[in-house]
């Protein structure tokens, strides 16, 4: 196992950005960056051993500088939505940054994802890591409190990236942390996803309204087009029934915030299946419907549906829902998730 750092660019205003490498004993590679602690690319090997990256993304800096859609990075302080961009905590009424249609989108527009964190590298038996750090100051973006949040990647012998988040504040204020890395287990730049074939560990959904907010209903999964508890193919007739396609948060079958099975997808032609277990109570499918043709790593154009996300986390708009679970963390409180993305051949 190998951790190997390189300078990777320098933002706007001069901030170095580096690149870290790690490697496990079985040669699966991850590239993570310290700006928006960003998944950058992953290699995985097929079922005769071929290794390809399987995370869309670019090749250097500017790709990210110039905008893109989320691809790799850490998202918060509140990943996916908050209803017009505004909630009431403790009788004080918080306006955010109004960033998508009428309401507030992944940590508003600076968010976690556009600063440079902070990193340092570590060897350990379970395999090699990068601890990467950020502060979100009281008021940033209009939430209250100061932020200190940690994300850590390791990369393990058992060909698992497992991310481990926590995040501490000054002051009550809702925390959703999630990875919005998009998957193409073919490959980045393969084309579309639509054939991979999907299991998700949950038999509600959250319908959300045409602003894509939920409605507050946990809907049953069972005799609709939302029905992955067992495999099915994501592209086809099912999907013709999604208006604008998968862009929905499950509400997954566990008690409590143990580690458990999340979802998992396997593409039939290379053998690559990616399973992914979580701590969070909710996995958001997203099926890359919002690409329109992105300039991507190696000279590839990434169009709607070459890539899917799967993001773990709590319900979005929980925030103005008292009856999701509460993602408000208080002071003397940590904040903990965890995140397993484990990959094999069938």
């Amino acid at each position: 196992m190998t951790i190997k750092k390189d300078a990777f660019g320098k933002t706007g205003d001069g901030t170095a950005v580096d690149l870290y490498t790690l490697t496990n004993a079985r040669g699966l590679t991850a590239r993570v960056m310290t700006y928006g602690a960003l998944l950058v690319s992953l290699e995985a090997p097929d079922r005769q051993g071929k290794l390809k990256n399987v995370v869309l993304g670019f090749d250097d800096l500017k790709g990210y500088l110039a905008g893109h859609p989320y691809f790799g990075c850490t998202v918060g302080r509140f990943c996916n939505r908050i209803a017009k961009g505004k909630f009431t905590l403790n009788g004080v009424e918080y306006k955010l940054a109004v960033n998508n249609g009428p309401n507030h989108l992944h940590g508003g527009n600076i968010g976690l994802d556009k600063k440079v964190w902070k990193a340092v590298a570590a060897e350990s038996a379970e395999g090699p890591s990068v601890k990467f750090t950020c502060l979100s100051p009281d008021g940033e973006e209009g939430y209250p409190g100061n932020l200190h949040v940690e994300v850590v990647y390791t990369l393990t012998q058992k060909d698992e990236l497992r991310l481990d988040y926590t995040a501490r504040t000054d002051k009550a204020t809702p925390v959703n942390l999630t990875n919005h890395s998009y998957f193409n287990l073919a490959g980045a730049g393969s084309g579309s996803i639509l054939g991979h074939e999907l299991m998700i560990n949950a038999d509600r959904y959250l319908p959300v309204d045409d602003t894509l907010i939920p409605t507050g209903e946990l809907k049953e999964v069972q005799g609709t087009p939302m029905d992955f508890t067992r495999p099915f193919t994501i592209g086809g007739a099912r999907l013709d029934q999604v208006q604008g396609g998968y862009d929905h948060c499950y509400a997954l079958k566990k008690s409590g915030g143990e580690l458990s099975l999340c979802a998992r997808a396997r593409e039939p032609k290379s053998g690559r299946v990616l399973e992914i277990s979580t701590t969070e109570p909710g996995v958001q499918l997203y099926t890359g419907n919002f690409l329109d043709g992105v300039n991507g790593a190696g000279g590839a154009v990434y169009r709607k549906h070459d890539g899917f996300c799967l993001e773990t986390q709590h319900f979005p708009d929980s925030v103005n829902r008292p009856g999701f679970p509460s993602t408000i963390l208080e002071p003397g409180r940590t904040f903990k998730s965890t995140t397993v993305y484990r990959f094999y051949t069938k």
